[in-house]
């Protein structure tokens, strides 16, 4: 049969999200997603946008929502940038600043695996910098590659790093910054509501600066599909265009008002976040009792691995037992779990499921 599709189909590996859970009953700590419900605010202003102006095109600019976003990060609202989810936002920018022929993009060989997706489907070179032993990143590598001769297309981080949990500090971003200030250095923060520092603070001073956040997170909105880029006006100029090349209308009226409304309601967003966080640490220290090796983690998802028992075995006993977790097959990380942060009774039951495996 004459294949239909374009030769570079046969070159994509997309990218495989967490798997769903198939039933009532389970506890799903896979996929990073908020155990907390999002704040009343959001549901009340969802509820009013359904009841007016469905029949209309939502506002291709957002203008609303990327006010409230820059007014709470203390931006104008030209250095805000809008899109479908932060993977939306990360492919635009892919497609906006990194296609500069033979040059590599540079990213650390464990990080989110979206990001190779990209380079593929973009047709951009990547140069994968290898991280350490302990799975931090390597800058001296980085900034190796990014002083070469040959020059580089850019470079992308998460911070906190994906699937590892390590934040750098903003010392160390700004180092990045410095490597190639004709480069755009893209920091993907969708974890850094939960004890990272945001490189927003650093947009004003550095023009190749994008930072890029969600909103699926620390605002449990996963559901809404809301990311957002913060940076200097030409990229967020360079940004809509791409955009608008593709598709004018990618955030619908009810995700643009209950995301605007998501940056009212600071009292949830804080209470919500520190209960993450609190629980993180509470497990972390169980875990560590069940002779766990835990990476430290400034995310809402902790890195583990166990010495003595098989990472696929332990999450297949936990899929018996109701519990999805989050396991990568992949060079150097084969033996980690990744756990998501729940809440604190999820994580009691994650912990006696797991004690039942390692401690019969």
């Amino acid at each position: 049969m004459v294949s239909l599709h374009s030769p570079r189909v046969e070159t994509l590996s997309p990218y495989v999200p967490g798997e769903q859970a198939p039933g009532d009953g389970w506890i799903k700590l896979n996929t990073n997603e908020n155990p907390y419900p999002p704040s009343p605010t959001v549901i009340a202003a969802i509820a009013a946008a359904a009841a007016e102006g469905l029949e209309r095109y939502p506002d291709p600019r957002a203008r609303h929502l990327r006010a409230a976003i820059g007014q709470y990060h203390g931006v104008p609202v030209e250095q805000v940038f809008a899109g479908n989810g932060s993977d939306e936002v990360l492919a635009l920018a892919f497609c906006a600043f990194f296609q500069h022929g033979v040059q590599p993009l540079l990213m650390a060989d464990v990080t989110y695996g979206f990001y190779e997706v990209y380079c593929r489907l973009f047709g951009i070179r990547s140069a994968q910098i290898a991280v350490d032993d302990g799975l931090r990143l390597d800058l001296d590598g980085f900034a190796a590659l990014g002083a070469a001769d040959a020059g580089i297309a850019g470079m992308v981080i998460a911070n906190p790093n994906a699937p590892t949990g390590e934040c750098l500090p903003l010392d160390r971003v700004q180092r990045l910054l410095e490597i190639q200030p004709r480069r755009l250095l893209l920091v993907d923060e969708a974890y850094v509501d939960f004890g990272g520092q945001s490189a927003i603070a650093l947009v004003q001073r550095y023009p190749n600066l994008l930072v890029v956040q969600t909103l699926s997170k620390s605002r449990a909105l996963a559901g809404l599909r809301v990311g957002f880029a913060i940076g200097q006006e030409p990229l967020i100029a360079a940004l809509e265009r791409v955009k608008n090349s593709f598709n004018s209308y990618p955030l619908g009226h009810l995700a643009q008002k209950g995301a605007a409304a998501a940056f009212q309601d600071r009292a949830h967003f804080e209470e919500t976040r520190q209960a993450i966080i609190g629980t993180r640490t509470l497990l972390c220290a169980h875990l560590r009792l069940l002779g766990f090796d835990v990476l430290p983690s400034q995310a809402n998802f902790l890195f583990v691995r166990h010495p003595r028992f098989d990472a696929r075995a332990l999450a297949a006993g936990l899929k018996d037992a109701k519990i999805l977790v989050r396991h990568f097959p992949r060079p150097r990380v084969e033996q980690f779990l990744r756990i998501s942060v729940g809440t604190e009774e999820q994580a009691a039951c994650l912990v006696r499921a797991l004690r039942a495996m390692v401690q019969p």
